[in-house]
């Protein structure tokens, strides 16, 4: 029974509490006030009090008081028979019940039940310590026999070793034996040989010796010696890991027991059978202790981590880290990227330290064990990069230096690829690289620029330096490249060399007969006029350089080109920089990684290294990777794996904030310009350089009324998913070089979506701005079509005023909108109501005819007022 007051017990028995607090002092419970709490020690004094001084004897009150309640029930009635002797029989029930507590249960203070369930557990413990001594005698027993049979294994090993060493020190014994039998023998043979130089005196006779017996000794095996050696060693080992297991207080880990269960752990032997108990003594302590104070991490922060990444270096929740950003005022999720400052007052803000690392500092320590610095350097031939505006000719001087029909394969009479060649010249082997020269491809030339050791710019004789051909003289100073002009169609009727000179002079590109220090070749690649100069030039150029890199390290390079092959997957064009790539070797290229399966020359031929300044095809990579990035010689896969998944996830982090940005900035561009028209395109090319002009010259062609919007972008055919995300996206799907396979085109045909198919990029490019033209909103221009003067002003019960016009220009038609001038200033821009000619209506009136003209919602037209006549024209807008 729970505690009550004295108050509360003075109102149930009906009486006051100070009287009750009197009682309680006279019965021996003293410090009691009105609001002190009364237990059932105090309530049983209080009772045996008030029992002695009513005069009743003194008793236990505790003691256990039962009743008995008896019931007794007629249930019903049976009938034994029927007629005369029928008889009938009662059935009473009787019932009987006592009430009350026993000794023991007021004792323990647990209902019958709860003492029943204490009895049962205390004799199942007892059942289970019994048990577990006879389990305790069994192991124990068990474990004496085991130990008496180790002893006597132990016992017979030692014998056997014993008689091993005895064969040994036996056999030692007789090797002993035979020695000093030679020795004896050497020795007579001596006496005798002395004995005969010297006859006098005669030697006595030497007594015979008796013959030495050999012990028969058995030898041993070598088997058998490796075998015994072998058994020693494990029981040594065997004896030093049970003392080790003793001195660690009977765990193999060490440090006693971790955790104590009150209940006892079985586990079953696998097949069946008992159970075992396996529960272990021990004092009730855990083993393990709580660490007294915080752990604090160094904590390395990129420029830009995920919440996810940032909290497990932290050894802490997702949770609590944005709940850290939340108190910061930062709302953020767990797989949005912390730029590096916000991350720097997270930890500071949980207590740890901080160790700031930039991406570079991190790539370039994976890069560490995969870039070899120290080689051998030898000679390596030059790479010369061909570079100039569109159509001046520099496939086409390839194509002659080489011997072979580049340009005749080129879609539309442009390159549009990167290519790379090589020519023999001399003693030694020239790469060339040949770039495109339309403006879309600024990137491509870019690359090609950073990646040679000689330029040649090419300039045709009849069209002069063009806006390509500036940009090809940056790209060749921004890459710091000597730089070989020539001046192409000399064979032409309209060439003007000096004007090219005059140009380029302009750029500062001077021509050494000028003073320069740029070499300028007329050549003509038709004919093939000037070009041997030109491959001197560029051999004396290379000789100047000294161009040489190591070979007999790790492979470096770039990558020129990538394409996805549908039947050998992601081909790499890779121009090797240092050292040798061999077949085998693992790569990691941007953010691709792989192992060479296969290399290709430029004639298609499969060859099996390929040393500095040797551009070779290479399959085997995970991915299509972006053209210009640098390719390393990984020492196993799973180096190249590592710097790959790091350059993966650092673009993640880039894209993810990258298009929060682009969120925002699209969102808010829409609340200031409102919607604009957008043109949903997916593109898809045969090549990743041709990806990437065509992106940024569709990119460019956006305005601020139309845009155009790049929903995906992918190197290889166009395929199921493609036409998905095109119908889905309501795009168009470019294809530039590649086709849409079977099941591709099934689905576009069913779906209705548009697919256009290109193979020169100026037609994309045109037809994608004539799209763009179409979502323009037309202009409206007003033209003037007739002018009516008014003459006299008629009232009319119905049309209200009327004024009478002659029309002096044009003609006046009656759906047309109309202006009211009066002193050639406009006072009122509506449309005409009523037109009539005479007394009939008319449709129109033209020059030098009257008429009568009725202005809608309009009667304030005087004498001398003009009305014009205007129609609105919509104009189509292009880009």
């Amino acid at each position: 029974m729970a505690d009550i007051t004295v108050q509360h017990l003075a109102k149930v028995v009906g009486t006051s509490a100070e009287k009750l607090v009197e009682q309680l002092k006279d019965a021996g419970v003293k410090g009691k006030t009105i609001t002190s709490t009364l237990s059932e020690d105090d309530k049983v004094k209080l009772l045996t009090y008030l029992r002695e001084s009513h005069g009743k004897a003194k008793k236990d009150i505790s003691a256990p008081k039962k009743m008995t309640l008896k019931r007794k029930t007629t249930v019903t009635e049976l009938k034994q028979a029927k007629g005369r002797g029928a008889s009938s029989v009662s059935i009473e029930v009787r019932k009987k019940k006592t009430l009350g507590r026993s000794a023991e249960e007021i004792a323990t203070g647990l209902s019958s039940d709860e003492l029943e369930e204490a009895k049962r557990a205390a004799q199942a413990h007892q059942d289970l310590v019994q048990e577990q001594g006879a389990a305790r005698e069994k192991e124990q027993e068990r474990a004496s026999k085991k130990q008496e049979a180790l002893d006597k294994i132990e016992a017979e090993k030692q014998a056997k070793l014993a008689e091993e060493k005895a064969i040994l020190e036996a056999e030692q014994a007789k090797e002993a034996a035979k020695k000093a039998a030679a020795e004896a023998e050497e020795a007579a043979k001596r006496a005798e040989l002395e004995a005969k130089q010297k006859p006098e005196p005669q030697p006595e006779p030497e007594p015979k010796s008796e013959p030495v017996e050999e012990p028969k000794i058995k030898i041993a095996s070598p088997e058998i010696m490796a075998r015994v050696k072998a058994e020693a060693d494990a029981k040594k080992a065997k004896e030093l890991g049970r003392k080790t297991d003793k001195k660690k207080a009977g765990s193999k880990f060490g440090g006693g027991i971790l955790h104590v269960d009150k209940k006892p752990r079985r586990n079953k032997k696998k097949g069946g059978g008992k159970t075992r108990d396996i529960r272990l003594e021990s004092d009730g302590k855990h083993g393990f202790e709580v660490p007294t104070k915080s752990i604090v991490y160094s904590v390395e922060i990129p420029e830009s981590i995920i919440v996810s990444d940032l909290a497990q270096r932290m050894n802490v929740k997702a949770g609590e880290v944005i709940k850290t950003l939340m108190g910061l005022g930062t709302m953020a999720t767990i797989n949005q990227p912390l730029d590096q400052e916000t991350a720097v007052i997270v930890v500071e803000e949980m207590g740890h330290k901080v160790v700031l690392r930039s991406d570079e500092d991190i790539q370039a320590e994976l890069l560490a064990d995969v870039i070899e610095k120290d080689g051998k350097e030898e000679p390596r031939g030059p790479v010369v990069t061909i570079m100039g505006h569109v159509d001046h000719g520099k496939t086409s001087l390839l194509d002659y230096i080489r011997e072979s029909r580049v340009a005749a394969g080129e879609s539309g009479g442009i390159t549009q690829h990167i290519g790379a060649y090589r020519v023999k010249q001399g003693d030694s082997m020239v790469t060339f690289i040949d770039t495109p020269g339309h403006a879309a491809f600024t990137a491509m030339r870019a690359r090609g620029a950073q990646i040679t050791d000689l330029v040649i710019l090419v300039v045709a004789a009849d069209d002069g330096v063009m806006p390509q051909t500036k940009e090809a003289v940056e790209h060749a100073r921004a890459a710091g490249v000597p730089m070989i002009v020539a001046v192409n169609k000399m064979d032409k009727e309209g060439a003007q060399p000096d004007r090219v000179r005059n140009e380029l002079s302009q750029l500062e590109v001077t021509p050494e007969d000028w003073g320069g220090d740029t070499q300028f070749v007329n050549i003509s690649a038709l004919k093939g006029d000037g070009v041997d100069e030109l491959l001197e030039a560029i051999a004396l150029q290379a000789e100047l350089l000294e161009l040489s890199a190591p070979v007999d390290v790790a492979a470096t390079g770039v990558v020129i080109e990538s394409r996805l092959d549908k039947g050998r997957g992601p081909v790499a064009t890779i121009l090797v920089q240092k050292g040798t790539l061999n077949m085998g070797d693992y790569l990691v290229a941007g953010e691709a990684h792989g192992r060479v399966k296969a290399m290709f020359d430029e004639h298609a031929k499969a060859v099996k290294s390929a040393t500095p300044a040797v551009p070779v095809e290479v399959l085997g990579l995970s991915s299509a990777t972006e053209a210009g990035v640098e390719v390393y010689a990984a020492p196993s896969e799973r180096k190249a794996r590592e710097i790959a998944e790091f350059r993966q996830n650092k673009s993640k982090q880039a894209r993810q904030a990258k298009q929060q940005a682009a969120k925002l900035e699209q969102a808010f561009s829409q609340m200031e310009d409102g919607d604009s028209a957008t043109l949903n395109v997916l593109l898809k090319t045969d090549v990743h350089g041709s990806l990437e002009a065509l992106k940024s010259s569709l990119t460019n062609l956006s305005t601020d009324e139309v845009k155009v919007s790049i929903v995906a972008a992918g190197v290889g055919g166009i395929n199921e998913s493609d036409v998905n995300l095109a119908a889905a996206s309501d795009a168009l799907i470019i294809g530039f070089n590649t086709r849409a396979d079977a099941s591709a085109r099934r689905m576009i045909e069913n779906r209705g979506v548009s697919v256009r198919y290109y193979s020169i990029i100026y037609d994309v490019i045109d037809d994608v701005r004539d799209a763009l033209s179409g979502l323009l909103a037309p202009d409206i221009k007003e033209q003037i079509v007739g002018i009516a003067n008014v003459r006299d002003i008629f009232k009319s019960p119905k049309l209200g005023a009327i004024a009478g016009c002659m029309v002096t220009e044009g003609y006046v038609k009656r759906d047309l909108p109309i202006r009211v001038l009066r002193d050639n200033v406009v006072i009122y821009e509506g449309q005409l109501e009523s037109l009539r000619r005479f007394k009939d209506d008319v449709q129109e009136v033209k020059s030098g005819m009257e008429c009568g003209i009725g202005v809608k919602n309009y009667n304030d037209v005087q004498d001398g007022d003009q009305i014009e006549v205007f129609e609105r024209i919509e104009v189509k807008r292009k880009l």
